[in-house]
Formats: C-alpha cells, structure tokens, sequence
C-alpha cells in the first residue's frame, strides 16, 4: 500500500499534463512534501493505517487550502468577470457590476 504514495503524485502530475499540456516541478513535489509531513505525524504518535490517513488528510488539507485561497483572491467575481465578457452573460451583481466599470 506503500506505493499509493508514489502513485497518487504521478497521476496528478499526468492530468495536469493532459489538462494544461505542462508540467509543473512545484505542483508535483507539493504532494509529496504534504505526505512526508502528515505521514511522520501519524508514524510518530503509533497511528495505523498511517498511508490511508496520510492520503485522506492531504485531500482535506488541500480542500481546505484552495477554499482559503479562493476566499482571499476573490475567485468567484474574477472568474465572473471573465464569464461576462466571454459569453456576455449578464448578472444582477452589483459588486461585479462595479468591477466591470472599473475595467
């Protein structure tokens, strides 16, 4: 079971690949430097099943980072905006509405 850790990386690196045709060093060893972090915690204080609890915890570690992330850069009114223009989609917003005077 030891190999779904060395697996799970490889194939995010292979979407990643095939989604955006480019392969990012960062994003490929951010995943591992995760699980080498949850895994000594869990080795440490005696866990088992540490390698499950590793892969779950890294999901929810990530799921919670992007949910921060997106929070803080406002990612729903930017991609919005980017919708607006695209597909002239019109929202009753007026925050967006403010944006798009801006701009």
């Amino acid at each position: 079971m030891f190999y779904f850790l060395f697996i799970i990386p490889i194939l995010g690196c292979l979407k990643n690949f095939v989604k955006y045709k480019q392969i990012s060093l960062l994003l490929f060893l951010r995943t591992p430097f995760i699980y080498s972090i949850f895994y000594t915690f869990f080795n440490y204080f005696k866990y088992r099943n540490k390698i499950s609890l590793t892969i779950i915890n890294e999901r929810i570690f990530m799921f919670l980072y992007k949910i921060i992330k997106s929070l803080l850069i406002d990612n729903y009114h930017l991609k919005k905006l980017k919708y607006i223009k695209k597909y002239d989609i019109i929202y009753n917003s007026n925050k967006c509405l403010k944006k798009m005077d801006n701009n």
